[in-house]
């Protein structure tokens, strides 16, 4: 496994630091007055879910694990657990339906993901990045409100709350951002 430099870790690599598995979630350079530049870096391991907060100075030397991806299609979820089968050879697999976190709602019946494999033990899911949802209740259009960056609530098919344009009315098809979870366009 290649090693890595503390300041080259950037968010979803996947580390093994102290006997675990960590995935990078949110990484900040710091340069303080006094001493040398180090890497905030807040980290969750893959296998038990907990978070830590670690500091790697650009002396350090970490090792990068490489995760292999595959494409695996949801098939239903049952006491907690996610299933998924591998198009190819249709294994089957199970994952916490909490690994998603509150991304879970855009998951949908049929939907092809990407789930990362160490060493044939599944670790991680991965949405599409866009995904099409239905508007199941939003307020009607005011008439003249056409400010640049006016936004209105609305209730997508899944239950999740988020804002759109103005122009965009009930029962329309939008496409869903699942990283940021914004509107992105129409479907």
């Amino acid at each position: 496994m290649p090693k890595i430099n503390g300041n080259e870790i950037r968010p979803g690599n996947v580390l093994e630091h102290d006997g675990g598995l960590w995935a990078a979630v949110k990484v900040d350079h710091v340069k303080p007055g006094k001493g040398g530049a180090f890497a905030q870096v807040e980290m969750r391991n893959l296998r038990t879910g907990t978070k830590l907060n670690e500091r790697f100075r650009s002396a350090d030397k970490v090792e990068r694990v490489r995760l292999e991806q595959r494409d695996m299609q949801f098939l239903f979820e049952t006491d907690g657990m996610l299933t998924f089968m591998d198009a190819e050879t249709f294994d089957q697999v199970e994952l916490p339906a909490d690994i998603l976190g509150e991304r879970r709602p855009f998951l949908q019946d049929g939907m092809t993901i990407v789930v990362e494999f160490h060493d044939s033990e599944a670790l991680n899911a991965t949405l599409p990045q866009k995904v099409t949802c239905t508007i199941t209740e939003t307020e009607p259009v005011v008439k003249g409100q056409t400010a640049a960056n006016s936004f209105k609530p609305a209730v997508l098919d899944n239950g999740v709350r988020i804002l759109v344009p103005p122009f965009v009315g009930q029962d329309e098809r939008i496409i869903v951002n699942t990283e940021t979870m914004e509107y992105s366009e129409r479907a």
